[in-house]
């Protein structure tokens, strides 16, 4: 075990940190910006024109209200998929960073989990502006809404495990665009814009087993305050994503750069 970890990850979430501290500020404005045009242009433009719509538990909300807690689920995801897939990727094939830091007494699973916590941190910081925002604009409908953070902060591990692990197993760059051509139908189909029963069966049973639709489901609960049982069959899946990413991560890095 001493091998595999060296009770450091800290090191790697501080050395990351730092190496980035004077493009922090750019990478947060761009990751937040685009899911608040969604919001002011699909929710408040257009959705002066949407009626009809409820909450998990059947209530009327308005159209807004619908697809904010959407949007701050994917502004999480976002934020926890690109630091953990393309920043690894180039940390892992040209900065070679790994194999130097797997030369000092930090294990593959101190780099895992400091890799992890770094995404986790941007999409943390991404979910929570954009949750002030939905403050700002009265689309919190409950108290609940509180919980809506350590969620984003659940879905953003449970991306970030999986995307380093995925991408640990990577080796081009047109590699990498199959990680946009999974996200792009994520975010779109994920009930993100249109209530699951506008899908057929068949559509609906795909769309519920991909993890942005757990997500969604989760924090657009918590936000009108729709709480029930499916919550934890949501918080479970996220669980169930932070275990493999962070085995088969782990296990990567020590086949990739120790075995």
């Amino acid at each position: 075990m001493r091998a595999l970890y060296a009770g450091n990850a800290r090191s790697v979430v501080v050395r990351g940190l730092v190496a980035t501290r004077s493009t922090n500020w750019i990478v947060v404005l761009t990751g937040v910006v685009e899911p608040v045009f969604y919001l002011l242009s699909l929710g408040v433009g257009l959705g002066g024109y949407v009626t009809g719509v409820t909450d998990p538990a059947g209530h009327p909300i308005s159209y807004a209200a619908f697809i904010a807690p959407a949007l701050l689920a994917v502004s999480a995801m976002n934020g926890a998929v690109y630091d953990s897939t393309w920043n690894v990727f180039f940390k892992m094939h040209f900065g070679k960073l790994y194999q130097g830091m797997l030369a000092t007494s930090l294990g593959p699973l101190d780099i895992a989990l400091g890799e992890i916590l770094l995404a986790l941190l941007r999409g943390g910081v991404y979910g929570t502006i954009f949750l002030v925002v939905m403050t700002a604009l009265g689309l919190n409908l409950s108290w609940t809404a509180v919980l809506a953070l350590p969620a984003l902060l659940l879905i953003a591990f449970g991306f970030a495990s999986i995307g380093m692990a995925i991408t640990s197993y990577l080796k081009t760059f047109q590699h990498m665009d199959w990680i946009q051509f999974v996200m792009l139908p994520m975010f779109l189909l994920s009930a993100t814009f249109y209530p699951l029963t506008v899908y057929s069966e068949p559509i609906q049973w795909f769309i519920q087993a991909m993890p942005l639709w757990h997500g969604v489901e989760l924090v657009r609960s918590l936000t009108t305050g729709a709480i029930g049982p499916m919550l934890l069959v949501h918080v479970a899946y996220y669980a169930v994503m932070v275990a493999i990413g962070m085995v088969f991560t782990t296990r990567r890095l020590r086949a990739l750069f120790l075995d």
